[in-house]
């Protein structure tokens, strides 16, 4: 087997099961661990992958969210719970700003029915799809591309955003403690923050699951939200802390048909 196509197998593994073992991989292509270290460090190097003690993992870190090939393909179903109460703020006509992530993907797909409407997005997978929709004005902001994020981040992105006003912006973590929601990448910190600063009011997603995980940068403090959607009640502690603000808690919950 060539080294690219192993490594591929390595990225379908950790797909499958979310992490895997060095020994167990190097027994399974017939290689030496040390083939599969140097793997697995060209992967850790692409932003695919993050390397812990006897193997590697794509669950996130404080300084590190898997490649956006892995969760796009992760827990499809909550996703699409919070696009579609998300979806519930937006009448056709809004303009509505989407950040990076592939719950804003699933988000962008569900607001196309909203027609007309303006989305403006760093999204690639936006872009991509909501490209030459009827109905549908898009608004794709340039800059700098990011394979691990697809999506597009930097200056350019952040002056274009200066210059533009939406009524709403949709934004996701993927990180939450206490009244503070975090990310990893300083350069995605910073395109969230200007969609926020460009938008009549804020909504945040957040997969409940990511609650109680902090990440390198602090993002935004929940209060700064209009709007905070999960889909399974707010901790605690945060519920209480957001007690006296104007921030609307919406739980997100899956339809059922009969």
């Amino acid at each position: 087997m060539k080294r690219e196509e192993r490594r591929q197998e390595i990225i379908n593994l950790l797909v499958e099961s979310r992490a895997v073992e060095l020994d167990e991989v190097a027994a399974r292509f017939g290689v030496s661990k040390m083939t599969i270290h140097r793997d697995l460090d060209d992967l850790e190097r692409a932003g695919v992958l993050r390397k812990v003690r006897g193997g590697a993992t794509i669950d996130a870190g404080t300084q590190f969210e898997s490649d956006f090939r892995f969760r796009e393909r992760q827990e499809a179903d909550v996703k699409l719970t919070l696009a579609q109460t998300a979806a519930e703020l937006v009448e056709p006509g809004m303009t509505v700003m989407i950040n990076d992530g592939s719950m804003a993907s699933v988000l962008g797909d569900v607001l196309c029915s909203k027609k007309p409407i303006t989305i403006i997005t760093n999204n690639a997978a936006i872009m991509e799809r909501a490209k030459g929709i009827s109905g549908v004005t898009l608004v794709g902001l340039g800059g700098t591309y990011s394979a691990k994020f697809n999506a597009y981040l930097g200056i350019v992105t952040e002056e274009a955003l200066s210059r533009l006003r939406a009524d709403i912006a949709f934004i996701s973590a993927p990180a939450a403690s206490g009244r503070l929601a975090y990310h990893m990448d300083e350069a995605v910190v910073r395109a969230k923050r200007a969609m926020m600063a460009s938008s009549r009011q804020a909504c945040l997603l957040v997969n409940s699951r990511r609650f109680g995980h902090t990440a390198l940068h602090v993002l935004a403090d929940l209060a700064e939200f209009d709007t905070v959607i999960s889909d399974n009640p707010l901790p605690h502690d945060t519920t209480a802390e957001l007690a006296d603000r104007k921030t609307v808690v919406r739980i997100a919950h899956k339809e059922t048909t009969t």
